[in-house]
Parts: C-alpha cells; sequence; structure tokens
C-alpha cells in the first residue's frame, strides 16, 4: 500500500490539488483537508520539513547550478543518494516525538 504524505505548502491546499490527489491517492494521502489530518509545517511530527528539503538543499547547494535543468538533475541525484535506511530512521524519529 502507498500513501502520500502532504507537505503542507499553501498551494498544495487548493481544491484542484486535492481533487487530483482524491482522483490519485483515494483515501490514502496525509494532509489537510485529507482523510487523514497532519499538522502542516509541523517539523516536529513531519519528516519532509523536519528531514528530506533540509537534507536536499545542503546536498544541491554545495554548487551552483547554472540552469533549472541542472538543478532539477542534482536534486534528481540527491534523492536518489538518500538510503531506504536513512529514511527509514527520519520516519521512526518523527513516530517517537509523539
Amino acid at each position: 500500500m502507498i500513501w502520500l504524505q502532504h507537505d503542507g505548502c499553501p498551494a498544495h491546499y487548493a481544491r484542484r490539488v486535492r481533487d487530483a490527489l482524491n482522483e490519485l491517492y483515494p483515501n490514502k494521502w496525509i494532509g489537510r483537508g485529507g482523510l487523514i489530518s497532519w499538522p502542516p509545517r509541523s517539523p516536529d511530527v513531519t519528516p519532509l520539513d523536519c528531514f528530506l528539503w533540509g537534507a536536499l538543499k545542503n546536498a544541491v547547494y554545495q554548487e551552483v547550478n547554472a540552469t533549472s535543468e541542472n538543478m532539477k538533475q542534482q536534486i534528481i541525484a540527491a534523492c536518489a543518494r538518500i538510503s531506504s535506511e536513512t529514511i527509514k530512521h527520519a520516519s521512526d524519529a518523527a513516530i517517537r516525538r509523539l
């Protein structure tokens, strides 16, 4: 089973976005306005805000990206380098903070 956790960005709360999430992930997305409510932008309980964005920024901004395409490739590469063990550790840490 796959669940999508909404990142809390205000633009992602738009009706059009929520409708798309409901179509793609019926009753399987976590976030404001979804079946399972989750506090937006709560670094204590949201691994996306607490861990992922910081880890990606640290990796991507180590060098200057001349183009948006280069930036996209850096983000893809940085995501690929995050191990499943690291993701599990970040998720477990969020659960312990609840």
